[in-house]
């Protein structure tokens, strides 16, 4: 049960506010001074603290500095109301003010406010609880400290309703930890709904976002809810977002400041509540510079940032998420197979550059080459070498190389390991068609292509033989 501090000298307003409280499904306790309050927040920390702003021993404000770091919500009220004591107030922290007499009606929906945070917060700390425990949290696996500072900034912005800003490379889960963050808001319970901007096709891409009325273009023989109405009260992730066409951004940005939008074929305004999350495995600083992302977006995006760690960053944690993968496919299958230590070895052993989802791949073909219940390293070698062996390509990264040289860089290394097919060399670079194609043909408008790939472009022709 949320437990609520109610701090006021008058005795009287302390007792109907504790009965109002109760009713609302609050426990309570009550302090006439400062000097009580602390000592009831020494005997139990509350939820939240609904705090006169005058009291004879000083400013109910001074409780801030008990409770601020304990993310407990405080309330002030005061019969003396003027602007500038409620500025001060909700700049240091206070979560509102109400002026007295308190509206009835006003302060119930403040306690389901507190409610629903209180809520929210217990289930923020079972999340971390079963991290400790299990090396887990929300639909993310790990327990690698790069993860655990992941899932610290979740936690935290997840009850929030600011604008996320997920960044990390390819199969590095930027999908799971955005369904993570809706898992820990308010919204919950709404819609969440995934687009990949990389993946639709330009001309069909605005009336993917904002629907389009009947008869607004050939073939629109009935009006289309787009993705911000139907995620309308929950969450909306846009990955691959500097993917998306330059024209459409500047109407991504006015919806995030707005809220509102229209579909194709009408100037009739559509109103959303969406929160929106984003990502990219780009760097979007350098996007921004190479034109492929508007500043002014990726500022308004940029509200909290959370980078995504490679796999090969995270220690053990491919072997912890590689066996619970065959778990998995142990418990669906009713099998019992698993991975011998030097397989676990090798495991650890591998850059994986398509990380989580080249994983995933590997266990998966594991699982299906098996003969018996121990799957040893002869029956499934991994098909890029830990350590490179003659004739292997190899992509040298130094220190001070910007990441879209690096992106480059594997690009182009990839295809050159797959003789150019470009589809096979998306799948490991873990990134759409069309987004290869796409940044193909940035390295083109700058003549960055090598001379074996220009000739593959207009052709099925492969590299040359090192």
């Amino acid at each position: 049960m949320p437990h609520i501090l109610i701090v006021d000298d008058d005795e009287n307003a302390c007792a109907a506010l504790a009965e109002i409280v109760a009713i609302e499904g609050f426990s309570s306790a009550t302090a006439g001074t400062l000097r009580e309050a602390r000592l009831q927040i020494g005997w139990r920390m509350p939820d939240a603290i609904l705090a006169d702003l005058r009291l004879p021993d000083g400013n109910g404000m001074e409780l801030f500095d008990e409770v601020g770091s304990a993310g407990v919500e405080v309330i002030l009220t005061t019969g003396y109301a003027s602007v500038e004591s409620a500025v001060e107030a909700l700049r240091l922290g206070a979560t509102d003010y109400l002026v007295k007499p308190i509206n009835v009606t006003r302060l119930q929906t403040v306690l389901k406010r507190i409610a629903t945070t209180s809520e929210l917060r217990a289930e923020v700390h079972s999340l971390r609880g079963e991290l400790r425990r299990y090396g887990r949290f929300g639909r993310l696996l790990g327990s690698s400290e790069a993860m655990q500072s992941v899932y610290d900034q979740l936690s935290k912005v997840g009850p929030t309703e600011a604008t996320v800003l997920l960044i990390g490379e390819s199969g590095t889960g930027k999908e799971l930890a955005a369904q993570t963050v809706h898992e820990l808001s308010q919204r919950r319970r709404q819609p969440f709904l995934a687009v990949n901007c990389g993946a639709i096709s330009p001309t069909l891409i605005e009336t993917e976002m904002f629907g389009h009325e009947r008869g607004s273009f050939t073939g629109a023989d009935r009006q289309h809810k787009g993705y911000f109405e139907r995620a309308d009260g929950g969450t909306l992730f846009l990955d691959e977002i500097t993917e998306m066409p330059l024209e459409l951004q500047v109407k991504l940005l006015r919806v995030l400041e707005t809220g509102s939008f229209m579909r194709v074929g009408t100037n009739r305004e559509t109103h959303a509540d969406v929160r929106v999350l984003a990502a990219t495995n780009r760097n979007p600083e350098e996007a921004v510079a190479d034109g492929k992302l508007r500043a002014d977006l990726y500022h308004r995006l940029n509200v909290f940032p959370i980078e995504l760690p490679p796999l090969r960053a995270r220690g053990d944690d491919v072997v912890q998420i590689a066996n619970t993968m065959l778990e998995q496919l142990n418990a669906e299958q009713g099998t019992q197979r698993r991975f011998s230590s030097a397989v676990l070895e090798s495991l650890r052993m591998h850059s994986w550059p398509g990380n989580v989802r080249e994983l995933r791949n590997f266990v998966q073909r594991a699982y299906i080459m098996a003969d018996q219940d121990v799957i040893t390293e002869v029956q499934i070698p991994l098909q890029v070498a830990a350590a490179p062996s003659a004739g292997t390509a190899v992509v040298s990264v130094p220190v001070g190389m910007s990441l879209a040289e690096a992106d480059r860089q594997l690009i182009f290394a990839t295809l050159e390991q797959c003789a150019g097919v470009k589809k096979h060399a998306a799948e490991i670079l873990g990134i759409s068609l069309k987004t290869l194609y796409n940044r193909l043909e940035d390295y083109a408008a700058k003549g960055e292509l090598p001379e074996w790939l220009r000739a593959s472009r207009s052709s099925d022709a492969a590299p040359p033989a090192a």
